[in-house]
């Protein structure tokens, strides 16, 4: 009897799995409708303008606080002089507040992963506890200088 059941619990586990590509999908997606017109294609940046994400977020992202640290930039916006990848920017990057939990945890997968092999992901309980404690410019920049005297942003 146990082997009538086998094909059943493939097709339980298959939607799991479709909905994990799904997400990662999302991710890019909600990337390319949102950021991608300021950070450009696949997170390159735009020198002088803005920074690029490639390669970089998912190395800020690779501690707690730098996990906290880039999901407070999507949900309260940044701006201000801000160094990155050896240049210096100077800008206003928006808030994304007005998206979900789920599509942030998403993108914030999604650019944590370009360039940076392992890089963590984000999950929407993680990005629910970002919101909840909604910060201000000069603290979001002062989470900026705190990250990088602890170990050097790139």
């Amino acid at each position: 009897m146990t082997r009538r059941f086998l094909p059943l619990a493939g097709l339980l586990v298959l939607p799991a799995l479709i909905a994990s590509t799904a997400h990662a999908e999302d991710g890019q997606a909600v990337y390319n409708s949102n950021c991608s017109v300021c950070h450009q294609a696949a997170g390159a940046g735009s020198p002088g303008q803005f920074p690029p994400l490639a390669g970089r977020i998912g190395k800020i992202a690779a501690t707690a606080e730098g996990k906290t640290y880039v999901a407070d930039v999507l949900l309260n916006g940044v701006h201000g002089t801000i160094d990155a990848a050896g240049s210096s920017y100077m800008g206003f990057m928006p808030s994304f507040k007005a998206l979900t939990d789920d599509q942030l945890a998403a993108v914030l997968t999604y650019i944590s992963s370009i360039d940076t092999p392992g890089a963590p992901a984000f999950r929407a309980d993680e990005v629910k506890a970002a919101r909840a404690t909604p910060k201000k410019a000069k603290e979001i920049l002062a989470e900026r200088k705190a990250l990088n005297d602890a170990h050097p942003l790139p």
